[in-house]
C-alpha cells in the first residue's frame, strides 16, 4: 500500500457539487452518494468494524483486523483529481466505499467494499457509475482492478459493467480492466439497472404489507382519520396501525402513541400530522425501518421560501434513510389490485379494478378525477397523487407502470416535467408497448415554484408538445379528453387506418359525426343511417356490414323516445367482438362503457366505450389514429455522421469559454461537425467591401452584419456585380443604419432556393433542444417552428422539417420546385449532434439556410456560450431527480 510522505489535511479541497447524488438502489431503497471528506473517520472506523473478515481478506488479499490512524489517514484524504473515493450513505452510516488511485496518466487503480448487511442491493453497480463519470472528467481513460480469484462477488460486479479478465499468475489474482469510454452497450445496462431498481422502490410503496397512519385523530373528518377510513373501507389485505399520542384505538382499531412503539413491521407510513411535526415522524419512521411514507400534510413547497426550505429538508432526509416519498401536500396512493387493495388516499370514491394507471399531480383535484373515473365504470390500476413531488414523480410511476401486468394505459396529469430529458426518454420507449395520454397544464409548476421542475423557459408550448410527440406521448387538452381516450385505449384495438364507419340512427348526428371527422383528419364512408325506429337486428346486421371496409367505426344510437336500449348495445357487443377494429359509440349521451363482460366491476377487453356526442367519440379516434401512426414508424437511433470531430470542437469551446457567455467562431464550430458556412467579410469602408468582392467573386451580397440590424427588413442588398454597384450600396445602407452600421460581404448564393432558420439552444428545462422554420417573414412573425430534443435520428429529423406550416414549399407544392430535403436533414442531424456532445453551447442560429435544389448553404451563423457544470439533468451516472 502506498502512502503519501506528507499527509496534511486536504478539508479545504472542494469536489464538484454533481458528484454528490441521492441513488435508488436495486431492491428498491435509496442510498447516497458523495466523495469522501476527512471528516469521515469516524465513520470509516464504525464502517470497517462491521466487516465480515472475509469481507476483509478479499479487499485487502490478507487479515487485517483493523486500520491503523495512518491508514484512516490516508483513505479519507484524497484530492479529487488523482485520488479520488465515494461512499455510500444510508442515514448517517457508511455502507460502502469505492476508489480510484491513477497509476499512469490514463488509467486508475480501483478498489470497493460494501458492507455484508447490504451486499446484493445494487450498491457497487451504482458506486461504480458515479466513479467512472468522475474519472472521465479527470481524463482517466481505463480501470484496473486486482481481484482474487475466490472473490466471484466482485468478479461478477465488474463483468456486468463490461469489465474484461486478464489473468496475472505471478502474483496470484486475476487483473480485470475496463475501457471507461462510454459505449451504447454500457449505457443500456445503465438504463435496466435504472429501470430495474425504479421499479422496485414503486412497488414496494403501491404493495405494501402493512400501513401506519400517522395522526389518525379521534375527530370525525380529520385528514388522518379520513385516510384511515378509507383504508379500512377498502378492506386493506395487511395490518393497518393508527398513531396518536395519546388514544387508544381510532376508528375503533387500536392505536399506538409513536410509529417506533408498533409491535409489527411497517412498510408504508402516512403522515397526517402538521408540517413543522413532519420531520420527527420521518426519523421515528427510519428508526423502525418503514420503506416509505405518504406526506398528506400540507404547509410545504406550496406556500413559498421557508415551506420549501423544509420539503428539501424532508427529501434530504428520507433519501438519506432510504425511504421514498410520495407528496407532501398530496392525495394519496391507491392500488386495487384483489391482493392489496390499497386505499391510502382522502378520496372516498375510488374506481373498481381497471387496466389505467394513473398519476395526479395535483392533490386537490385528485378527487374529482378519480370520481369521474369511477363514474364512467372506467376502472384503474393503480393510482398516485404526488403533490409538491418532493421525491416520487411521473418518471418513477412511468418505470413501474412499464413492467406492470395489469397495466395497459398510462394517464398523466402534470403541471410541470422535472426532468423532461429523462421523460422523453421513457416515454418514447414505454410509448411503443404501452400508450401513455398526457394532460400538461400551464408552463410553471403549481402555484409557487417548487424547485423540484423548472418551468419552461425560452420556448413556446408548441416545444413542449413537439417533445411529447416525439416520445411517442398522446397530448391532450383536458381531463374529459385525457378519459375519453383511455377508455378507447383500454378496451379496444388500435385501428389500422383513419377511413371511419358512420352507423347511426339520427341523420342529423351522423351528419355531425362526419363533419367532426373531416376537421380533425379522419375519412368518413357515408354515414349509414337506420331511421330514428331501427332495432337491435339492424344495428347488428349494419355494424357487420360496414366493418370490413372501414379501419374504425362510430355506432349513434339516439332513441327519439328513451327507453331500454339492452337489446342495441348486447347486439353492438356481439357484432363487433373479435371483429379487430375498433367500436365506438354514442349510445343514448351516456359516458362510459357498454359491456357485457363484467366480472365484478371490470370492464372486459371489447367493451365498448360510449361518449356523450359523436364529436367527442371522433375527436378520442383522432388521437389514438394518429398513435398507431406513430407506432408504424421505425424507432430509430442516432446514426453515426461523418466528418465529425467531437474533440477539436471541445477543445475550441474550452479555449474560448470564460465565467460570462460569450460568443464563438461558429464557422470554426461548425466545420468540426461537418458543416461549411458560406465565407463572408466584415468590411469597415467602400474600398474594403470592393477588395473583399474582388476575393470572395462575383456577384456579391452586402448586408447588415450586426444581429439585431440583421433582422430588419430591407438590410440586405442583392446581386452586385461590380465596384460602383457596391459603394452605392455601402452609402446607402450606411445611412439607412446610422449610427452604428457594421456590414458585411458574401459571394452570392445560387438561386433559386428556399431560406431557413435552424439552431440549437440549451433550454434549462429541456436540454438540447434542436429548432426548424423557415426564413419567409411571415413564418418569422407567426413563429412557424418546430422543436426536437436532440440527438435526431433520421426519423426526427424528416418529422422537423415537415412540421412547420409552411414546409409544403419546400416539398414542392404551391409552385415551388423540389428542393434538396435530405441535405436539409443531415445538416438538422449534424446540430443534433452538436448540442447533445456540447451543453455548452448556450444558442447556436444558422440564418438563412438556403435549401436548393442539389444541397444546402449556410450563409449566417452566430453561437453563445455559457458556462455548464455537471451533467445534464439526463446524462451521467444514475440519480435521482
Amino acid at each position: 500500500m502506498r502512502f503519501a510522505s506528507t499527509l496534511g489535511t486536504v478539508e479545504a479541497a472542494q469536489y464538484p457539487a454533481h458528484w454528490e447524488a441521492d441513488v435508488v438502489l436495486s431492491d428498491g431503497g435509496t442510498a447516497h452518494v458523495r466523495p469522501i471528506r476527512p471528516a469521515d473517520a469516524d465513520r470509516l472506523r464504525s464502517f470497517y468494524g462491521r466487516l465480515s473478515d472475509e469481507s476483509i481478506y478479499f479487499r485487502f488479499f490478507g487479515p487485517r483486523p483493523r486500520l491503523s490512524e495512518r491508514e484512516i489517514t490516508w483513505f479519507t484524504n484524497v484530492d479529487y483529481e488523482s485520488r479520488v473515493a465515494l461512499i455510500a450513505t444510508i442515514g448517517t452510516e457508511m455502507v460502502a466505499v469505492i476508489r480510484y488511485d491513477r497509476i499512469e496518466p490514463g488509467e486508475a487503480e480501483v478498489a470497493f467494499l460494501v458492507e455484508d448487511a447490504h451486499q446484493g442491493r445494487g450498491v457497487a453497480s451504482v458506486l461504480l457509475e458515479h466513479l467512472a463519470a468522475t474519472a472521465r472528467e479527470q481524463g482517466i481513460a481505463r480501470f484496473v482492478a486486482d481481484v482474487l480469484p475466490a472473490n466471484q462477488k466482485m468478479m461478477a460486479v465488474l463483468k456486468q459493467v463490461g469489465y474484461t479478465a486478464q489473468s496475472r499468475f505471478a502474483d496470484g489474482v486475476v487483473r480485470m480492466t475496463l475501457d471507461l469510454t462510454p459505449t451504447e452497450t454500457a449505457q443500456e445496462v445503465t438504463t435496466a439497472r435504472e429501470h430495474r431498481a425504479e421499479s422496485r422502490s414503486i412497488e414496494r410503496l403501491l404493495s405494501p404489507g402493512s400501513v401506519a397512519v400517522v395522526g389518525a385523530g379521534r375527530e370525525p373528518g380529520g385528514v388522518g382519520q379520513t385516510v384511515l377510513r378509507n383504508l379500512l373501507g377498502a378492506d386493506f389485505a395487511g395490518p393497518v396501525y393508527p398513531v396518536h399520542r395519546e388514544a387508544r384505538a381510532v376508528a375503533g382499531v387500536r392505536a399506538y402513541p409513536s410509529v417506533t412503539a408498533i409491535d409489527g413491521e411497517v412498510d408504508l407510513a402516512v403522515l397526517a400530522v402538521p408540517a413543522d411535526g413532519v420531520i420527527e415522524v420521518v426519523k421515528e419512521c427510519a428508526e423502525k425501518g418503514v420503506r416509505g411514507l405518504i406526506v398528506v400534510s400540507s404547509g410545504f413547497g406550496e406556500t413559498g421560501p421557508e415551506g420549501r426550505a423544509r420539503q428539501d429538508e424532508l427529501a434530504r432526509i428520507a433519501r438519506a434513510y432510504g425511504l421514498r416519498v410520495v407528496g407532501p401536500n398530496c392525495l394519496g396512493i391507491a392500488n386495487t389490485d384483489p391482493a392489496v387493495r390499497l386505499n391510502a388516499t382522502l378520496a372516498a370514491t375510488l374506481p373498481g379494478l381497471g387496466r389505467v394507471g394513473f398519476f395526479s399531480q395535483s392533490g386537490a383535484l385528485g378527487t374529482a378525477l378519480l370520481q369521474r373515473v369511477a363514474q364512467r365504470g372506467m376502472g384503474i390500476s393503480s393510482f398516485v397523487s404526488a403533490g409538491n413531488r418532493a421525491d416520487v414523480s411521473g418518471n418513477d410511476l412511468l418505470q413501474y407502470w412499464e413492467e406492470d401486468p395489469r397495466t395497459d394505459v398510462i394517464l398523466l396529469y402534470l403541471e410541470s416535467l422535472g426532468n423532461p430529458r429523462k421523460f422523453a426518454r421513457l416515454a418514447r420507449r414505454i410509448s411503443r408497448r404501452k400508450p401513455i395520454v398526457v394532460v400538461k397544464s400551464g408552463g410553471t409548476t403549481q402555484g409557487v415554484p417548487t424547485g423540484h421542475a423548472a418551468p419552461v423557459l425560452g420556448l413556446p408550448d408548441t416545444a413542449l408538445s413537439a417533445l411529447f410527440e416525439q416520445a411517442g406521448v398522446i397530448r391532450v387538452d383536458d381531463l374529459i379528453q385525457q378519459f375519453d381516450v383511455a377508455q378507447l385505449l383500454a378496451y379496444q384495438p388500435l385501428p389500422a387506418g383513419s377511413r371511419v364507419g358512420l352507423v347511426s340512427n339520427s341523420d342529423a348526428m351522423a351528419l355531425l359525426a362526419a363533419d367532426a371527422c373531416v376537421r380533425v383528419g379522419l375519412e368518413p364512408s357515408p354515414p349509414v343511417n337506420l331511421g330514428a325506429r331501427a332495432c337491435a337486428e339492424e344495428f347488428g346486421a349494419a355494424l357487420t356490414s360496414v366493418i370490413p371496409d372501414v379501419d374504425a367505426v362510430v355506432a349513434i344510437y339516439m332513441p327519439p323516445i328513451p327507453g331500454d336500449g339492452a337489446e342495441v348495445a348486447a347486439e353492438l357487443l356481439r357484432a363487433s367482438r373479435d371483429c379487430g377494429k375498433p367500436v365506438l359509440a354514442t349510445f343514448e349521451g351516456r359516458i362510459g362503457m357498454l359491456d357485457e363482460l363484467r366480472v365484478g366491476t371490470v370492464p372486459g377487453r371489447g367493451s365498448i366505450p360510449s361518449y356523450a356526442a359523436p364529436e367527442e367519440a371522433v375527436r378520442a379516434l383522432a388521437h389514438v389514429v394518429r398513435h398507431a401512426r406513430w407506432l408504424e414508424r421505425p424507432a430509430g437511433l442516432p446514426e453515426e455522421i461523418e466528418g465529425v470531430d467531437a474533440g477539436a470542437a471541445r477543445d475550441l469551446v474550452l479555449a474560448t469559454l470564460g465565467d460570462a457567455p460569450a460568443e464563438i467562431d461558429a464557422s470554426q464550430l461548425l466545420a468540426h461537425y461537418g458543416v461549411e458556412v458560406w465565407p463572408s467579410e466584415t468590411v469597415e469602408s467602400p474600398e474594403e467591401a470592393v477588395e473583399a468582392a474582388s476575393r470572395l467573386g462575383w456577384p456579391v451580397v452586402l448586408k447588415a452584419a450586426g444581429p439585431e440590424a440583421a433582422m430588419r427588413a430591407g438590410t440586405v442588398r442583392l446581386g452586385l456585380s461590380g465596384p460602383d454597384g457596391v459603394r452605392d450600396a455601402y452609402a446607402d445602407l450606411t445611412r439607412q443604419l446610422e449610427p452604428e452600421a457594421v456590414l458585411a460581404v458574401q459571394r452570392m448564393a445560387p438561386q433559386p432556393a428556399v431560406p431557413t432558420v435552424a439552431g440549437v439552444m440549451d433550454d434549462p428545462a429541456f436540454g438540447a433542444v434542436v429548432s426548424f422554420g423557415l426564413g419567409e417573414i411571415t413564418a418569422r412573425l407567426l413563429r412557424d417552428e418546430a422543436y426536437r430534443l436532440a440527438p435526431l435520428t433520421r426519423e426526427d429529423a424528416a418529422a422537423l422539417v415537415r412540421s412547420p406550416r409552411a414546409a409544403p414549399l419546400l416539398l414542392g407544392e404551391y409552385g415551388y420546385p423540389p428542393v434538396a430535403v435530405e441535405a436539409l436533414e443531415d445538416l438538422l442531424i449534424r446540430l443534433g449532434r452538436l448540442a447533445d456532445d456540447l451543453p455548452e453551447v448556450a444558442r447556436l442560429t444558422l440564418d438563412p439556410v438556403l435549401v436548393g435544389e442539389s444541397g444546402v448553404i449556410v450563409l449566417g451563423a452566430r453561437a453563445v456560450l455559457r458556462s455548464h457544470e455537471g451533467p445534464r439533468p439526463d446524462g451521467g451516472p444514475r440519480r435521482l431527480g
